[in-house]
């Protein structure tokens, strides 16, 4: 069975991930990020995107876990634009970055496969992940990512804080950016809680 796909994110009041400069922003309340570090415990896998990466550098650890506990650290990277200096590739948690197939770049001390040849074959990587023994994939972004898993058919659970922020701008990342769907394609989700956090609303989805 491949791994269960869980979307998690937070986003404005009006649906926005981050500013119109495509800047990192706090919208997570502190009991939020106590659940985020939670449901990142729980999970195999941990999975953004390079312009996550490129954006925001993040460690994608857990604070606090030795190196054994942590989830395996997933970049979907294209064209292969992760820095080398990036801290998603220092030595505390195991990197994959998933490039296309003939993508010329490599990096030290991490594992890089390329799957498809126009864009990432999000099938072939849970084929992939499956035959090492990954449960669960937590994918936090970007909105372009995220929209790729719903596209493929792949999210079976989503939750979203939404924090009490306007964050405003035509052009700011929303959730689920990239091509988006006709009405009639639509992803249809099931709600299935909503809890109070702090100055926001915990939303939970799952595949209806």
């Amino acid at each position: 069975m491949r791994p269960q796909v869980i979307v998690n994110c937070a986003m404005s009041v009006d649906g926005k991930i981050s500013t119109k400069e495509r800047r990192q922003v706090r919208i997570s309340s502190e009991e939020d990020l106590a659940r985020v570090r939670a449901l990142r415990l729980e999970c195999d896998a941990i999975l953004v995107g390079v312009g996550t990466v490129v954006a925001d550098d993040p460690h994608l650890t857990v604070k606090g876990q030795p190196k054994e506990r942590q989830p395996l650290r997933i970049v979907l990277d294209p064209q292969g634009r992760t820095p080398s200096t990036a801290r998603v590739l220092n030595d505390w948690a195991e990197t994959l970055i998933v490039t296309l197939e003939g993508t010329k770049a490599s990096w030290h001390s991490v594992s890089s496969v390329g799957l498809g040849k126009k864009r990432i074959d999000l099938m072939a990587l849970m084929d992939l992940l499956e035959k090492r023994g990954v449960r669960s994939i937590l994918v936090e972004g970007g909105g372009e990512t995220i929209f790729s898993f719903f596209q493929a058919g792949l999210v079976d659970r989503y939750t979203v804080f939404v924090g009490s922020k306007v964050l405003g701008g035509k052009t700011s990342p929303t959730p689920a950016d990239g091509e988006g769907f006709l009405e009639k394609d639509a992803y249809s989700l099931k709600l299935v809680g909503v809890e109070r956090m702090g100055d926001g609303v915990l939303l939970s989805y799952e595949r209806a």
